[in-house]
């Protein structure tokens, strides 16, 4: 069994790894949401209340350097191409299971990477889809192996909302046929109880099957406007970042304030979702020691080059 310390010498060069880049221009924006967004939150009748999402708040100015973003998230055949080159073993793998939602959040065993809803499931057709059930260390270690890193929340809010801030990739209203939601495959739901009968529904005739799209499969209608394609829905996307409040003084739901200074950051929503929870500024928290879901993935990121210098991906 090969371990995330081993990687560095087991992995190809990284001119070999697979994925297109886009490089994201530097300069300062807004990461976060104003007040309005949380008021238009509460009038929305979603359910969730105004305190689950204050740790987006309040806005603050960032900073950043020219940087690299995958265009896509990670791939089940680039992960596949990881696994055949390093022996590489994932957290899901080595405990004997990972997350699925049935009518709750339950381990599935044999639930990992090449068997999504566990044992029985596989991923034939899938190569072209985000991979899922991969924690935080499977993340990195992919990503060392690549010759990447896992992008800084900051960094991944930024190519997903642009230069100016806005709710969704490509702007302020809500489009169903944009990015792989709950809404895109069941319509719009009044309530969680109309969510719960489209997931069962799902479940019973599939079991928990991920409901995962070709990676792209919404561009470019659905890109940001630095190209990058599935930053709302399809997986939820690792980070690099430590779950902080963005100020000390923040009021924010009891379960949030517990995560601050364990958790990583997550982004970007899934195909389980609401328009509400996958906006580009909404955050999510997972515990980085080897936890995954039947919906979560990642993309990876990188320092740009000089400018004058070539590189592999766009």
């Amino acid at each position: 069994m090969t371990s995330v310390g081993d990687l560095d010498t087991a992995g190809p060069a990284a001119s070999t790894a697979p994925g297109e880049m886009v490089r994201v221009p530097g300069g300062t924006f807004l990461q976060g949401s104003p007040d309005r967004t949380l008021d238009w939150l509460e009038s929305e009748g979603q359910a969730f209340p105004r305190d689950w999402f204050t740790d987006e708040t309040p806005q603050l100015p960032v900073t950043l350097p020219d940087y690299l973003i995958d265009r896509y998230p990670v791939t089940v055949a680039q992960f596949a191409a990881f696994v055949a080159r390093t022996g590489y073993v994932t957290s899901a793998e080595r405990s004997g299971g990972s997350m699925v939602y049935s009518d709750y959040w339950e381990i599935r065993e044999g639930a990992c990477w090449h068997r999504p809803a566990g044992y029985g499931s596989g991923v034939r057709n899938r190569d072209d889809h985000p991979v899922v059930h991969i924690s935080h260390l499977d993340a990195e270690a992919y990503a060392r192996w690549a010759g990447r890193r896992l992008p800084t929340e900051s960094e991944w809010e930024r190519a997903a909302t642009g230069p100016s801030y806005r709710l969704w990739p490509w702007g302020d209203t809500w489009d169903p046929g944009n990015a792989n939601t709950a809404e895109w495959t069941g319509g719009t739901f009044r309530g969680l109880a109309e969510w719960r009968e489209w997931w069962s529904a799902i479940h019973a005739a599939q079991g928990p099957v991920p409901q995962t799209t070709p990676v792209g499969a919404f561009s470019p209608r659905g890109d940001s406007v630095d190209g990058c394609a599935d930053m709302t829905g399809n997986v939820y996307e690792w980070t690099s970042t430590l779950a902080h409040l963005y100020a000390p003084e923040t009021r924010c739901d009891p379960t949030i304030h517990l995560v601050m200074g364990r958790s990583r950051v997550i982004r970007g929503g899934s195909w389980m979702n609401f328009r509400y929870q996958v906006r580009c500024a909404e955050r999510l928290y997972g515990d980085p020691t080897g936890w995954s879901n039947f919906a979560l993935g990642f993309r990876c990121a990188g320092d740009a080059p000089a400018a004058g210098v070539e590189h592999n991906g766009r």
